[in-house]
């Protein structure tokens, strides 16, 4: 089963989010108009379709991804591939190579294949920029089930982290924080298109448990922050 509604009809795909979200971007990362950026496993591409707009950028972003939506950004290159196979035969430097809550569907091997190939295809000063669910504090509204998965996650997404850390000693860590306003009713729907990666292999019997759960214990309007742990690593 893939993971087709991450980006499609929650907060994640809202303009406030991603506005938001590539503020962050810009705020940490020296980007302009003249930016060359690549965002890999990029869903939609309302990322960087926003991002060309706010920065005016001369060069179409790059996205990929190993779906492809129907609705995706019209503002940006796209290429229907995986990340380590697209890098190999890639000839282009940038100035981004953005991973959002992509890194950890590979496993440790893949992910320093990946990273090995990023930093090959940096410009001098560029940066990548690994985004992570925070692994400490999380406050995404969860079920019994989903809740034991995503600690589950979040505890190889630590691994993760520490050997990215191991590998590229002196990268910055920061912490991206949007408030999400959302009604319960929304929230299930999502969880319904199973729109977090820990919820793919549930059965609906456990999905329909699991909104039974949402109902009894979470107000009709849920407030919370999505936080994220960012890893910025330069050439």
């Amino acid at each position: 089963m893939s993971l087709k509604n991450w980006d499609n009809k929650t907060w994640l795909s809202s303009k406030d989010y991603i506005s938001a979200f590539n503020n962050f971007l810009i705020r940490h990362i020296k980007l302009d108009k003249n930016s060359s950026i690549l965002d890999i496993g990029c869903g939609r591409g309302k990322i960087l379709g926003n991002i060309t707009s706010k920065l005016r950028l001369i060069k179409k972003p790059t996205g990929i991804d190993i779906e492809q939506h129907k609705d995706r950004d019209k503002r940006i290159i796209f290429y229907k591939t995986d990340a380590i196979s697209f890098l190999k035969r890639n000839r282009k430097k940038f100035d981004l190579i953005l991973l959002k809550q992509t890194i950890h569907f590979l496993s440790l091997k893949e992910i320093k294949k990946l990273l090995s190939l990023s930093k090959n295809c940096l410009n001098s000063g560029g940066r990548i920029a690994i985004f992570t669910l925070a692994t400490s504090k999380n406050e995404i509204p969860t079920f019994v089930k989903m809740k034991k998965k995503l600690n589950k996650s979040l505890k190889r997404d630590q691994k993760i982290l520490r050997l990215i850390n191991d590998l590229y000693p002196g990268g910055l860590s920061k912490t991206f924080s949007f408030k999400v306003k959302i009604s319960r009713q929304k929230y299930v729907e999502m969880i319904k298109n199973r729109y977090i990666s820990t919820l793919l292999n549930l059965s609906n019997t456990e999905i329909l448990k699991g909104i039974s759960e949402i109902n009894r214990n979470y107000r009709k309007r849920l407030n919370f922050k999505d936080k994220l742990i960012c890893l910025l690593l330069k050439n």
